[in-house]
């Protein structure tokens, strides 16, 4: 029976509210770029741009986080940042041109930097702590608050086409879940398994190890894969396949619809498998799934290769994650700051490849990317299966 009074179960509801706050403030405002698109009078290219300018802020948070999380843990830094999301919600609403929406976008990014640091710190915490897997749980919950997103966005859009007004409720959600999750949260941080090797370099500065690069290049290149799924998938059915209107968004339902499925048994296959097995086998899943839809064409091999995208893809961040964490605060927020630029800059990347070469070039990079992480996975030294 699910018991909140269990230490275990307190935590994980706490974390995930956290992951919720994570999915759900993305996705609100993603949600409504075509209104402020309108409502600033953009074009294609700017709303680009402002894309990557949340990209830019993830990438630059590197530092600011690492320091962060040393002086305050992630029990304090995460329900700092998710109440900065709300109040960058209520900033992007009321942003009177294009550059303040610019300044608030980057501003976004290094709060989500400081949110996916904090967040997944807790969730290997509670990994260690309670010696069982959850991560690939709360990575789900991630993705259920990106569909409750965009449930209210399709609600309040209903209602009245104002994004102030949907940005203040989703706000107001927002610190409904700051306040519940933030006095349950775990007060210390997981520990490394073992001092991580470094090389010092002038000012006492530390260099990443070699392990943790190959961490990050995972990172990197498992959130385009995931990122520009999810971002090109309908467009490359109307375009390449020619996919009926109504049949186009199952793109993105498939991916998604598959990786939340996947993230919620993929706890139990982390314990029965190993992470690296898991990891491996995915991306391996995933690259080559792709590959053989593009070559076949059609709506039906497409889908069926997106489905193997959204499974294969589904436990990658969560495992590269907890390895982070084993590697002590530092390795974890620079790999998590990677996985959050790669998040957020991969798509427009993905794009621009897509508008120079074709949307089919543009996907067979996502294949490609699902690959390299089958690559990197042979060179990270992952935890055993319990």
């Amino acid at each position: 029976m699910f018991r909140l009074d269990d230490p275990f179960r307190r935590a994980l509801c706490a974390i995930a509210a956290l992951f919720c706050c994570l999915g759900f403030q993305y996705a609100t405002w993603t949600a409504r770029l075509p209104q402020l698109k309108h409502d600033l009078g953009l074009n294609a290219a700017e709303v680009g741009l402002l894309l990557m300018a949340a990209g830019v802020g993830a990438a630059v948070s590197f530092p600011l986080v690492a320091v962060l999380m040393r002086r305050l843990g992630s029990h304090r830094l995460a329900p700092l940042a998710a109440l900065g999301l709300a109040a960058a919600l209520l900033a992007l609403a009321a942003a009177p041109n294009y550059p303040a929406a610019l300044a608030v976008m980057c501003v976004d990014g290094v709060l989500v930097g400081c949110l996916n640091v904090a967040m997944n710190a807790q969730g290997a915490a509670l990994e260690a702590a309670h010696e069982r897997t959850a991560m690939a749980r709360l990575h789900a919950v991630f993705s259920g608050g990106s569909l409750c997103a965009a449930l209210l966005a399709s609600a309040t859009h209903a209602l009245t086409p104002s994004v102030a007004a949907h940005f203040t409720v989703a706000a107001v959600l927002l610190l409904a879940l700051v306040a519940f999750a933030a006095p349950r949260l775990l007060r210390e941080d997981a520990a490394p398994t073992a001092e991580p090797k470094a090389e010092r370099v002038r000012g006492g500065r530390r260099l990443p190890t070699a392990m943790t690069l190959w961490m990050c290049c995972a990172m990197v290149f498992g959130t385009i894969t995931e990122g520009a799924m999810n971002d090109w998938s309908a467009l490359y059915m109307t375009d390449v396949t020619h996919a009926a209107a109504e049949i186009a968004p199952l793109g993105i339902a498939v991916v998604s619809g598959m990786m939340v499925v996947a993230r919620l048994f993929a706890d139990g296959w982390r314990s029965r498998f190993g992470d690296g097995r898991v990891v491996r086998v995915g991306s391996t899943v995933a690259g080559v799934g792709l590959a053989l839809a593009l070559l076949s064409g059609g709506v039906l091999p497409a889908l069926l290769g997106f489905a193997c995208v959204g499974l294969g893809v589904a436990a990658v961040t969560p495992c590269v994650y907890v390895a982070a964490a084993r590697q002590g605060s530092d390795a974890l927020t620079l790999v998590a700051a990677m996985g959050t630029t790669g998040l957020l800059a991969g798509p427009p990347l993905i794009g621009f490849l897509a508008g120079a070469a074709g949307l089919v070039w543009g996907m067979s990079a996502v294949a490609a990317s699902a690959l390299v992480v089958a690559v990197c996975a042979t060179r990270i030294r992952w935890q055993r299966p319990a």
